[in-house]
């Protein structure tokens, strides 16, 4: 069993300690004392601090305690050598937090306007939709070119629910990821039996079947028309007007009016829903389902022969991924306040899958990568004008040529039974290895 860290065990004593905050605020925190013919609350900080300390420092010391027991039964066993992370992984440690940092103060930093904003908020919308598809091609290996459809049943479904039911962003959000993930069950039934390029081409046609249907219903969805009107989130019921006073944002705040409050509150959403498009990805990964995706993803047949219930595994990674695309979608629609089927072509599926290929299939830190040299890459050769996509094409295909398994290539188990040991060439020739 591998040492604690230092950094994990005061990280999971300060996990424990924010628990116990949470937990003790208005238990240990508040008081309740008589005041006349009423009751008072009466704060105790010093007693509430008092046993976050002390959930701390047990949580600290059970902690350590632990640790030099696995040292110790580590010491006791014959050691073989080891093979460390990858310089690539290394480097990964390092540039994750990184990006984090400037997604979390791109809006707070000297020069950015609203154009840098706007295109923030773009790329981590694609940041999304890659991660969402990571999960159907990167972990389960179902090649899905029909992805941009559940992107357009959550644009559609929060447009139609706001329309007819008159419900909020908020509360149709989970609706639409809950309809889209309907779909992509939808779906995964006619294509269990089916893999490879049979699959793709079916789901392909069905994302030009969503498209063809939205095109053509013009009663519901407006044709190529499209829908214009979709309401605007609010920040906990106050909206973003310019007229402001009592009951606006502005008022609320005490502020000016202006246009640039919304623009960041639709940045830091879609990296809120980006953020938690990772963590329950990351988070899956070491459940039992996914380590399922992964091994249906190696191979069908010998997961068919573990006892995997493949359908139920490919029907949930359709789910799953289909249902952060409605996510995605729904926040498309507020943002833009209008759509219409023009924006969910097969093109957009193309370069949703193009960014999972060359950032690594199953990597999360390449699809990030990738999306922001793809989005943002437009934008940076926006100046040469219709020599932009000759130079687009030819980095790709270099891209392609030096690293074909992706910027950030990752086939690796999620969850191993132990440390990678490094095994003789004689053993392996031999079939032991």
């Amino acid at each position: 069993m591998a040492q604690r860290s230092i950094a994990h065990i005061v990280k999971d004593a300060g996990l424990a300690a924010l628990v116990a905050l949470g937990v003790g605020a208005p238990l240990l925190g508040l008081k309740t004392e008589a005041a006349g013919r009423g009751l008072t609350l009466v704060p105790r900080p010093g007693l509430l601090l008092a046993a976050v300390a002390a959930v701390f420092l047990g949580r600290l010391l059970f902690c350590l305690f632990l640790a030099g027991r696995e040292a110790k039964a580590g010491r006791a066993v014959e050691a073989l050598p080891r093979i460390g992370p990858s310089p690539l992984a290394r480097v990964g440690r390092m540039v994750a937090p990184v990006l984090l940092a400037l997604a979390l103060f791109l809006p707070l930093l000297p020069g950015v306007g609203r154009y840098e904003i706007d295109l923030g908020t773009l790329v981590l919308t694609y940041v999304m939709l890659g991660w969402g598809l990571n999960i159907v091609v990167g972990l389960a290996g179902l090649l899905d070119l029909g992805y941009v459809a559940f992107y357009a049943v959550g644009a559609y479904g929060y447009a139609l629910m706001a329309k007819f039911l008159d419900l909020s962003f908020w509360a149709a959000l989970p609706l639409t990821g809950l309809i889209a993930a309907a779909w992509g069950i939808l779906l995964g039934f006619p294509v269990l039996r089916l893999r490879g390029d049979y699959l793709a081409i079916v789901t392909l046609a069905f994302g030009e079947i969503i498209r063809v249907v939205l095109l053509n219903w013009t009663t519901l969805t407006g044709g190529p028309n499209g829908m214009s009107g979709i309401p605007r989130p609010t920040f906990f019921g106050l909206p973003f007007s310019m007229a402001g006073g009592e009951g606006t944002f502005a008022g609320f705040f005490g502020i000016e009016p202006s246009p640039l409050h919304r623009i960041v509150f639709l940045y830091y959403l879609i990296l809120v829903l980006a953020l938690i498009t990772n963590l329950v990805t990351l988070r899956l990964r070491r459940h039992p389902i996914g380590r399922a995706w992964e091994a249906l993803r190696e191979d069908e047949i010998a997961a068919r022969a573990l006892g995997l219930s493949v359908v139920a595994v490919k029907l949930t990674a359709f789910a799953t991924g289909a249902m952060f695309g409605g996510f995605a979608g729904a926040f498309f629609a507020t943002r833009q306040g209008f759509i219409s089927p023009e924006s969910f072509t097969f093109i957009e599926s193309a370069l949703i899958l193009a960014i999972v290929v060359l950032g690594g299939m199953g990597s999360q830190l390449g699809v990030a990568i990738a999306a922001t040299l793809m989005i943002g890459g437009f934008e940076v050769f926006r100046g040469l004008d219709e020599y932009r996509m000759l130079v687009f094409g030819l980095a790709m295909v270099a891209i392609m040529v030096w690293r074909p398994r992706g910027l950030v290539a990752s086939r690796e188990p999620s969850v191993s039974l132990g440390a990678q040991r490094a095994i003789a060439a004689e053993h392996v020739a031999e079939g032991r290895g």
